[in-house]
């Protein structure tokens, strides 16, 4: 079954095919680095890393570009409410948000460009539309792209154009969804707004050249960003729903009027998340970024938190809405702490072959370097079931059902001791597989053999013989000085019991 994804322009699901085979061109928008990124944009991120991850798992060799707007509204008036240098503050929290990609396993994209690094390029994007007429010198003294040059203009974003507002021009970076306005390219300079602020562009209008004191505008941000690191067209552009208008139509409008070639083949974008079911806001008591969630889930470690958020993401359709919650959270860290169990088993499995000792199956065959045809089989059939589920427009919800069965599989056959050494082999290098998309897997685990000091083998021991004699309260008493020296005991599938650190 080929690669088949869902794209917003056409809204039905199509077969991938790239524009060139030995490059896929792969384009997200970055984050506005004005505070903590919040749970709702890292879903988002995860989702992207989903997909790109899974194309290089299915052999495509992607490339990938994602922006940082440090450039906006929002950037310029929380820099100047905090007396900081706007340089210095959306460095402190593009950081910040890489960092929070760091600790969800979410791989950093092959080029990082923050826009105030792309104002040249901005620059000559805007020349060719002034010198087309797709823009112009607006009396505030910004140029605007106009909207009904473009006759394309809503394509992408599905608009009914007779039941819009039409509005002469907008200089806000985010606008209401139901209106069409000439948007601006690139703003004038406000010493209200903008304060130490500004950049320039040089153009030429009706054989004058002009120096325009100002800032870009957010759409135009996206295109000189692909312009510089991708030329004319990109395989896939990915981003949020709400980017779909007027962002990414924005962005549809001036580049293709740019380049007069189709900008981006196929769009993907991701559902909304909520809290409770709930829209995610501070004023509802329900909005929390990364940090906050690892504070408030402290009885975990960091990374466990880290690991049930991505788990949690992974069970959701991106093309649905995500619902948050702390069950689901708790959920998510159980079924994490099974699959690290797993991992801990088929270590200590796969450690009881040497090559001085034969081990033999209940069927008494050599296991040592057997693969029985059943096995390969299984093999093949989980492997083709996960293929199949990614291919699918990147179901990793149902990818991870795939996941569950093998962790079944696995279990039951350590249970009968069946597996030979090859077997346990190719089942690890069959999960590492998987775990290049999912990443949720410690395959750490496997190497956690140590040995177990006397006083604790004895304290296992003694606890052993009380569960043996029923001696229930004294079973129980070692168990919890078994704790305190950070040691527990595990019940075994055959009844017998073993100690592990916690």
């Amino acid at each position: 079954m080929p690669l088949v994804i869902y794209n917003t322009l056409s809204r039905e699901k199509e077969t991938f095919k790239p524009l060139r085979q030995e490059e896929v061109k792969v384009y997200y928008c970055g984050p506005t680095p004005y505070n903590y990124a919040h749970i709702g944009n890292l879903r988002a991120y995860l989702f992207e890393d989903f997909v790109i991850r899974t194309l290089k798992f299915l052999w495509y060799k992607a490339k990938t570009v994602m922006n940082i707007t440090d450039i906006d509204d929002k950037t310029i008036r929380d820099s100047q409410k905090n007396g900081k240098e706007l340089k210095a503050f959306t460095e402190y929290y593009t950081e910040a948000f890489l960092d929070d990609l760091t600790k969800l396993n979410i791989k950093h994209a092959d080029t990082i460009a923050p826009i105030s690094t792309l104002i040249t390029d901005m620059g000559k994007i805007i020349q060719w539309l002034l010198d087309k007429g797709f823009a112009y010198l607006a009396d505030d003294g910004s140029i605007y792209y106009r909207v009904e040059k473009f006759k394309k203009y809503g394509k992408l974003a599905h608009l009914d154009m007779s039941g819009m507002i039409s509005n002469v021009r907008v200089n806000n970076d985010e606008y209401e969804k139901d209106q069409v306005a000439d948007f601006a390219l690139w703003k004038a300079y406000s010493s209200e707004h903008d304060g130490p602020n500004s950049w320039t562009i040089e153009v030429i209008i009706e054989n004058e050249k002009k120096t325009i004191i100002g800032r870009p505008g957010w759409h135009i941000e996206c295109s000189a960003c692909n312009y510089r690191f991708f030329w004319e067209q990109i395989d896939i552009h990915m981003g949020w729903i709400d980017n779909l208008f007027p962002h990414h139509q924005n962005e549809v409008a001036q580049t293709e009027a740019f380049t007069g070639k189709q900008f981006s083949k196929y769009w993907m974008h991701w559902g909304h998340l909520l809290v409770d079911n709930k829209k995610m806001a501070k004023s509802a008591g329900n909005f929390y970024t990364l940090r906050e969630i690892i504070e408030k889930e402290n009885n975990f470690s960091e990374t466990l938190v880290c690991r049930g958020f991505r788990l949690m993401a992974l069970q959701n359709q991106y093309r649905e809405n995500f619902n948050f919650t702390f069950d689901r959270l708790h959920a998510a860290i159980n079924t994490i702490k099974w699959l690290d169990e797993m991992i801990k088993r088929l270590g200590r499995y796969k450690s009881q072959f040497t090559p001085t000792e034969e081990i033999r199956n209940n069927h008494g065959k050599l296991k040592f370097h057997e693969i029985s045809r059943e096995f390969r089989d299984n093999q093949q059939y989980f492997m083709q079931d996960f293929i199949e589920k990614v291919e699918d427009d990147f179901d990793t919800n149902c990818a991870m059902t795939s996941v569950f069965e093998y962790q079944t599989y696995i279990n039951s056959w350590i249970d009968e001791q069946s597996f030979s050494l090859e077997e346990s082999k190719s089942i690890i290098d069959l999960l590492r597989s998987w775990n290049e998309i999912i990443a949720i897997i410690d395959f750490d685990l496997l190497e956690i053999l140590q040995e177990v000091p006397k006083e604790i083998e004895a304290l296992w021991v003694a606890r052993t013989e009380a569960k043996i004699q029923k001696n229930w309260a004294e079973a129980d008493a070692i168990r919890e000085e078994l704790t305190k020296l950070g040691w527990k005991m595990i019940d075994e599938a055959d009844g017998k019991w073993r100690v592990e650190k916690i």
